[in-house]
């Protein structure tokens, strides 16, 4: 099994590479860092499948391929479609504005594209694991899969709901707090999180796949608490009303709403 584990973290170390110089190349060339955002989803998917090729060959790992694809594919579909026709992402735009113009792509390498490959390297550990072994898939694999299509669920519907929410006129200015929003402030980051438990629970059903506990737990930290929710939250708070949102909705984990109290 070690020659085969080597075999296949360093295929995928090298895939998550060739993405990120790639993606690197492209950005320069349309002078849009944004561009990650659609590389990060599919870099995963990359990773699937060459650590399904490089490794047993297993079903567990055929299977983790394909629904990491499941999900990676529908999210960059989804982030390709929604920056068609806009300009740089404001985080990247607020990142750059501090460094010298003839320094910036420089920066986005060392501060982007290569820290977003190497997190994703590490966060799919546990396909990379799972493809060196040979284990028949249980009943534990099963719940995993269960984890990862409420994941998906939670992202698509949440995602759905936000754009329909948007498309209405009536709505601007408002804050979206129905359907999954109403649960949680960040269905699409909860979903984000719940796949990459369920890639981890069907990868730890076969030693040593426990071992990449760290991979969603890192994950649902910078989901959390890093770059996702808290970062977003600390400009949607200075949106009207949507303080008033944060106190009758929880901001990670589903949970019923509290009542709305009166102004």
């Amino acid at each position: 099994m070690g020659a085969t584990l080597l075999v296949v973290v360093l295929a995928s170390l090298a895939t998550s590479a060739v993405a990120m110089v790639v993606t690197a190349l492209v950005a320069r060339r349309i002078g849009k860092i944004a561009v990650v955002d659609i590389t990060w989803g599919l870099v995963f998917v990359a990773i699937g499948w060459v650590a399904y090729l490089t490794g047993t060959g297993s079903v567990r790992s055929l299977v983790l391929a394909v629904l990491v694809t499941l999900w990676g594919g529908r999210l960059a579909w989804h982030i390709r479609r929604r920056a068609l026709g806009a300009g740089e992402d404001p985080r990247y735009a607020k990142m750059l504005a501090q460094v010298p113009e003839g320094e910036r792509f420089g920066f986005a390498v060392r501060k982007v594209f290569l820290v977003q490959g190497l997190a994703a390297w590490f966060v799919s550990l546990p396909l990379q694991v799972a493809a060196a072994t040979d284990r028949p898939l249980g009943w534990v694999a099963a719940l995993g899969v269960v984890v990862l299509l409420v994941g998906v669920t939670f992202e698509t519907v949440g995602d759905a709901q936000l754009a329909a929410f948007k498309k209405d006129p009536s709505n601007k200015g408002k804050v979206m707090d129905r359907g999954l929003w109403a649960w949680t402030r960040h269905p699409n980051y909860f979903g984000d999180s719940a796949v990459w438990w369920g890639l981890f629970v069907i990868a730890a059903e076969a030693w040593p796949g426990v071992l990449t506990v760290l991979s969603p737990v890192v994950m649902t930290y910078f989901l959390a608490f890093a770059t996702g929710a808290r970062l977003l939250e600390s400009e949607m708070a200075r949106r009207p009303g949507y303080p008033e949102y944060m106190e009758r909705t929880s901001m990670f984990f589903p949970l019923p709403p509290r009542r709305r109290t009166n102004a």
